[in-house]
């Protein structure tokens, strides 16, 4: 048996740190703009606020001053994340941006929980609306711009694997989708002059506002607790079967974790038994170059061989072994199940230890 740390060689360590280091100031410049464009929403919503007293453009400017308190958060957990590991965080900070995002998550929900309250007093006792045609133009050159901020952030915090960036451009995105919906009710309320349709629709957004905090908090909490990433394991899966090398009799005991920006993966490789150190090792070194050619450098695998045993001939395709005991009878395939199966493949999938 062998273990074996990906890319043992110094060069390659370099590559894979500066990687890294790029990806993290990538995170933080993008989120330094998303910071700034919140702030500068936020002024324009106030404004639109003052010149209409509608309580759907505060609903509107409320979720603002969330984004600006919850952007300078996610700055700062991007930064901590950034750091590199040391010896009291030996796999690094990265799970500072799902706390981040968790902080996210709840702040909308509050948000939303305060605009129904507001909107319920607004039904009570409704206001004259006043130059809404000036407030709705304010209010919808903010969703254009948060839309395209919003856009961008998501598409880098995927690329990235920046829960952070993802949980930003999400909140920036939804923010959009509730401005347009309180433009619709303002032109409404413009046309037919029913006051209380200003609460209405400030409500049935909060409750959009809330469930989208509550997807952010669950998707952070799975995140801290570790919840396998059944999406991701599907396509490492798919990869693989693609790829395979006949040496790599089977993958199993496969575990993949995020940390925010680094994917870590560990995993068990039988090869043939009669491989030396060298041999094995560059078996490892193709595994891990595939992976990371596929998934990004941002991938840290530790990857542990075990020898072949008796069983494994009726599933090894290694053509003139001169050491096989039983001819080969089928070809697994391999599963989410069976990779991440502590455990052998074996004779018509039979898992044997």
């Amino acid at each position: 048996m062998l273990f074996s740390r990906y890319s043992p060689q110094a060069s390659t360590l370099s590559r894979c740190k500066l990687t890294r280091l790029s990806t993290a100031q990538t995170n933080l410049r993008v989120q330094k703009i998303v910071t700034v464009v919140a702030v500068l929403l936020f002024a324009i919503k106030i404004t639109a606020w003052w010149l209409t007293s509608s309580v759907s453009i505060l609903t509107d400017a409320l979720e603002s001053t969330v984004n600006v308190v919850a952007g300078f958060i996610s700055l700062y957990s991007l930064y901590v994340s950034a750091k590199p590991r040391d010896l009291d965080h030996p796999y690094g900070h990265g799970k500072a941006e799902f706390l981040s995002a968790a902080f996210e998550g709840s702040m909308i929900t509050i948000a939303g929980a305060i605009i129904i309250y507001e909107s319920i007093k607004s039904l009570r006792d409704p206001k004259t609306l006043k130059g809404l045609d000036m407030g709705i133009l304010l209010v919808a050159i903010t969703a254009v711009i948060n839309y395209v901020t919003g856009w961008y952030c998501v598409k880098t915090g995927k690329k990235n694997n920046s829960l952070a960036l993802v949980a930003s451009g999400k909140h920036l995105q939804t923010d959009t989708f509730s401005t347009i919906g309180i433009i619709i009710g303002l032109i409404l309320i413009y046309i037919t002059g029913w006051k209380k349709l200003d609460g209405i629709v400030a409500i049935g957004f909060a409750l959009f506002i809330m469930y989208t905090g509550y997807t952010i908090i669950r998707q952070s909490v799975e995140g801290i607790m570790d919840k396998a990433d059944t999406e991701l394991l599907s396509k490492l899966v798919d990869f693989l079967n693609r790829n395979r090398n006949t040496n790599w009799i089977d993958v199993h005991n496969v575990r993949i974790i995020k940390y925010g920006s680094v994917l870590h993966l560990d995993a068990h490789l039988t090869v043939p038994w009669y491989l030396n150190v060298h041999q094995a090792h560059a078996e490892i070194d193709q595994l891990s170059a595939l992976i990371k050619k596929e998934f990004g450098e941002a991938v840290e695998l530790f990857v542990h061989t075990d020898g072949c045993l008796d069983f494994s001939c009726y599933i090894c395709s290694v053509k003139d072994c001169h050491v096989r005991k039983h001819a080969q009878k089928e070809r697994v395939e391999w599963t989410v199940e069976n990779l991440i199966s502590n455990r052998k493949h074996g004779y018509f999938s039979e898992a044997v230890k």
